[in-house]
C-alpha cells in the first residue's frame, strides 16, 4: 500500500509540476483579490496547487470521522486566506501554515503503515 500512495504522490505531484501557472482553480474566472493575487505570482500559485493536491490526497486517505476535521479546517483557512487579500506575504504565510497542518496528516498516515 505504500508503493500505492508513493506512486500516486509522485503522479499528481509531476502532473503539478506539468502544469505551470496553474492554480487549483482557473485563473480566468478569478473574481477577488485573493484569487487574482495567487494567479499573478508564481510562488502562491505553486502553492496553491501543492495545497490543493496534498489536502485531496489527505481527505481520501484518513478515516470518515478525521475527514470531517479536515474539511471544517480547510473552510476555517479559506476565510483566513481570503481576509489577506492581495497581501503577498499574508497568502505565503497563510499557505505554508496550512501546508505543514496537512504535511502532519501526511506523516500520519505513512506512520500507520505497513500497507
Amino acid at each position: 500500500m505504500k508503493k500505492i500512495i508513493f506512486t500516486f504522490i509522485t503522479f499528481n505531484l509531476l502532473l503539478v509540476s506539468l502544469n505551470i501557472h496553474a492554480a487549483s482553480f482557473k485563473c480566468e474566472w478569478a473574481k477577488t483579490k485573493t484569487e487574482n493575487a495567487i494567479c499573478e505570482h508564481r510562488s502562491l500559485n505553486d502553492a496553491d496547487v501543492k495545497m490543493a493536491t496534498t489536502y485531496n490526497i489527505v481527505r481520501k486517505l484518513v478515516a470518515m470521522g478525521t475527514r470531517g476535521v479536515i474539511q471544517d479546517q480547510q473552510v476555517k483557512w479559506q476565510e483566513l486566506l481570503d481576509q489577506c487579500q492581495d497581501n503577498v506575504a499574508c497568502l505565503t504565510d497563510v499557505y505554508k501554515m496550512r501546508q505543514q497542518k496537512l504535511d502532519i496528516y501526511m506523516n500520519h498516515i505513512y506512520q500507520q503503515g505497513p500497507f
